[in-house]
């Protein structure tokens, strides 16, 4: 049973089972009761779902009053009638709260290329827009994210949830915290963003400017679920959205920024470490690099390598896979294998070469559930080029999933 966390003040949610693939829970509807300052980031694919382009549409303004997400079906490379058919449950799901359906954004998430199954999705949504005709409060009764996270799952082993807490401003105390932040996500394959994540919807009561909101999203989003891979690959469905109500009134906001870095990389960790098959969460920490770009490149280059992912699986302390990861950055001139240090959690493994004593308690060390690759580039003069990425271990497990995903 997943631990109640309740979704800010002026947030509801519905959440149920369409039967889009099979019987467990496919769709959710989270919404404002007030109108709310709204931020979405997406995927830069060209293949990208019919969704995303209608999401990018509904947050032009930085507004919205909901959203509806679909499980199971990712809804993208469905031609016009795909497109129609997401224009009509949008605007379902606008017919029942109430709102322009202009106000409402969508995401798609599960197998590429199949029509949702229109007669199901049309006799659901027909229910639910009867029961909200009797009552909005009870047909979007759902006050705890755990329904909504579980409902956007596809191939993850569990629900995703973060919080986090605010002071309103001038309260002067963070014992009296005011004002919530709750974020949910899924996503465990097609991973390596390419602008945000997965799927990731976060909701806050804090009274926030979208001018403000903004920027702040962008920089945490950049550190977090930019920093995130599990196999290289970007899904067509990448859809990451802040929401801000107001309900709680105004907040400090370089406070609010790291409290939303906070619930951002607790996500961003989950999802690494719930890489399909995975068994090993793998942070990369990229320091004494010429600048920030140059030491995402290497974290990257180092997280993202099969030879590096399944050392770590194996529990091998094979340094020279990462040296090799490094060197393949060789349009980085001034990375020189002289100036470089490889750790191991704090175990330096290069220059300095472990004997082969020590090589069994480094090797218990890689078994751990997460593990740390600490690498300095030792550029000279340059301390201020930090990047850390998160990934997880290559197993037998992420194959099998992944051969037999639509059979």
């Amino acid at each position: 049973m997943t631990t109640q966390t309740p979704l800010p003040r002026g947030f509801r949610a519905h959440a149920g089972s369409i039967g889009i693939k099979d019987d467990t829970a496919d769709f959710t509807v989270i919404a404002s009761d007030t109108p709310a300052t709204a931020v979405g980031m997406y995927t830069k694919s060209r293949f990208a779902g019919c969704s995303v382009r209608i999401s990018r549409e509904a947050t032009a303004d930085n507004q919205l009053r909901a959203i509806a997400v679909v499980s199971k079906n990712s809804n993208v490379a469905t031609g016009p009638e795909g497109e129609a058919n997401a224009r009509e449950l949008v605007a379902s799901v606008a017919q029942s709260l109430g709102v322009n359906e202009a106000d409402v954004a969508i995401a798609s998430t599960g197998v590429i290329g199949r029509q949702y199954p229109m007669e199901r999705v049309r006799s659901y949504l027909a229910t639910l827009e009867e029961h909200a005709a009797s009552s909005v409060e009870d047909a979007f009764g759902v006050t705890d994210a755990g329904p909504v996270a579980e409902a956007i799952m596809t191939t993850d082993t569990h629900a995703k949830i973060a919080s986090a807490s605010i002071a309103s401003a001038g309260t002067g105390s963070a014992s009296t915290a005011s004002a919530r932040i709750v974020g949910v996500a899924k996503g465990v394959g097609m991973i390596e963003p390419d602008m945000a994540t997965m799927l990731t919807f976060i909701f806050t009561d804090a009274e926030i400017a979208s001018d403000a909101l903004d920027p702040i999203v962008r920089r945490v989003i950049d550190r977090t679920f930019n920093a995130v891979s599990v196999d290289t690959d970007t899904s067509t469905s990448d859809t990451a959205i802040v929401m801000a109500n107001g309900s709680a009134g105004a907040v400090d906001l370089a406070e609010f920024e790291t409290a939303l870095f906070d619930v951002a990389l607790s996500l961003t960790k989950m999802i690494a470490s719930d890489g399909e098959g995975a068994e090993t969460l793998i942070e990369v920490r990229v320091d004494s690099a010429r600048d920030v770009d140059q030491a995402r490149r290497v974290a990257k280059a180092i997280v993202n390598s099969p030879l590096v992912k399944t050392a770590v699986h194996g529990a091998d302390p094979n340094w020279g896979r990462v040296a090799m990861a490094i060197g393949k950055c060789s349009d980085d001139l001034d990375i020189d294998q002289e100036a470089v240090t490889i750790r191991f959690g704090d175990t330096e493994v290069y220059p300095t070469l472990l004997p082969d004593t020590e090589l069994e308690t480094l090797s218990a060390y890689l078994a751990n559930d997460e593990v740390l690759i600490h690498v300095s580039l030792g550029i000279d003069g340059k301390t201020g080029g930090e990047f850390t990425a998160y990934g997880c271990d290559l197993t037998d497990g992420y194959v099998r999933i992944n051969a037999d995903y639509t059979t």
